[in-house]
């Protein structure tokens, strides 16, 4: 009796030349910079800045397409990148054996819930419920993390946010809060390997929460290791930072000095030093869009094991996507134990369906020539002149 052997997998020999012509500048680069903190030649810079936000090449031997290491057969950096070719297949395969259906616009996920965090301080310093500080300072307190990789923003720029390590409970409240501008919390791996720590929480936009897993399928060897908790935040898109001097305050004369806290519920709300309460429609904002949201398909963060965002009525709950197994057993011991309150999201519908919809709309800036599997589940286009059945 004869047997058919499985084919063989395709040997990974993509480097830099592939990831800068199908990625980088095809405009599906995110700029989560997982390919910089991956690669173990230094080679690929990146700039935390306006308008960049975007890998490149430092060694200019063979031009800014191409890598004397890969040309030699270095692939880490495709490896590393959520965005290149079957990344998403990849990572729900790893995370969950197995690919999302067409319904799973939104990712895979085990339960939603609402939470808040119970501590009075942490509530009121956090973003609407203030979970992810919450989870933060209970997975320190617990051993499940050392660190963890966030943001904050810059001493003399009160908006403007940069990637950190927090270590501390006080440094963890630091960098509580959102600011809508882009960080790439994973450029401060090398800073929290530098100080010690081997046990970290990456905490960061939803492009960003697809870096580890996909670093994990595909091998990329042990840069990803030290990632053992993956916090992924709901994200439609960031905006550029000059939208504060081009937009809030050049037409409103709202000072990001002044500013005290912001939110997005539909509109965009700031919340001024003195009091004042300001709303100004996001149609407005669009023109500020980071180039790097343009084409990103993923509003929920669906490769992270608990992924949150402010959305629904109420400004002080979290609406709370729980996905993997280490997600539901620290939601779970966090409820057991007090450090948070939780309701079921069926109380309110909305918020969910406002989920759902927001899910739908990111994937269909997916282009559709590149990986089909990223827009499964979005409804056909009829082609225009077809006939009616």
């Amino acid at each position: 009796m004869s047997t058919v052997e499985a084919p063989k997998k395709e040997r990974w020999s993509f480097q830099w030349k592939e990831l800068y012509s199908e990625v980088i500048t095809a405009g599906l680069c995110t700029g989560c910079a997982g390919c910089v903190i991956s690669c173990p030649h230094d080679v690929i810079g990146y700039h935390h800045e306006p308008g960049a936000y975007r890998p490149f090449h430092l060694e200019e031997e063979l031009g800014l397409d191409n890598c004397v290491h890969g040309e030699k057969g270095c692939t880490t950096c495709t490896r590393a990148c959520p965005r290149f070719r079957g990344w998403e297949h990849e990572a729900n395969e790893h995370l969950f054996d197995r690919d999302r259906t067409p319904e799973e616009t939104a990712g895979i996920y085990d339960d939603i819930l609402l939470t808040r965090a119970s501590d009075d301080l942490v509530h009121r310093t956090g973003q609407d419920g203030g979970l992810v500080s919450a989870i933060l300072l209970w997975a320190l307190r617990e051993g499940y993390i050392d660190a963890a990789l966030t943001s904050y923003v810059e001493h003399d720029d009160v908006w403007k946010a940069r990637p950190g390590v927090a270590s501390t409970p006080e440094e963890i409240l630091a960098g509580a809060g959102s600011r809508y501008t882009y960080s790439a919390n994973t450029l401060a791996l090398d800073e929290a390997l530098e100080r010690g720590f081997s046990k970290l929480a990456l905490v960061g936009m939803s492009c960003q929460s697809s870096v580890p897993p996909v670093m994990w399928h595909r091998k990329a060897g042990k840069i990803s290791k030290p990632i053992v908790f993956n916090l992924g935040l709901l994200c439609s898109k960031t905006f550029d930072d000059s939208i504060f001097e081009e937009l809030f305050e050049a037409k409103y004369g709202l000072a990001k000095q002044d500013m005290a806290k912001m939110n997005i519920k539909g509109v965009f709300q700031i919340w001024m030093r003195d009091g004042s309460y300001h709303e100004i429609n996001l149609k407005e904002c669009h023109a500020w869009t980071r180039e790097g949201c343009t084409h990103c398909p993923d509003f929920a963060a669906e490769h992270a094991d608990i992924s949150c965002g402010g959305i629904g009525k109420d400004n002080d709950w979290t609406l709370t996507i729980v996905r993997t197994d280490l997600g539901r057993e620290i939601i779970r011991r966090m409820i057991e134990d007090g450090s948070i309150v939780a309701r079921s999201a069926d109380e309110d519908p909305a918020a969910v369906a406002l989920m759902h919809k927001l899910a739908q709309k990111s994937r269909e800036r997916w282009p559709s020539w590149a990986d089909a599997e990223v827009r499964l589940g979005l409804p056909e286009k009829k082609k225009a002149g077809a006939a009616a059945g």
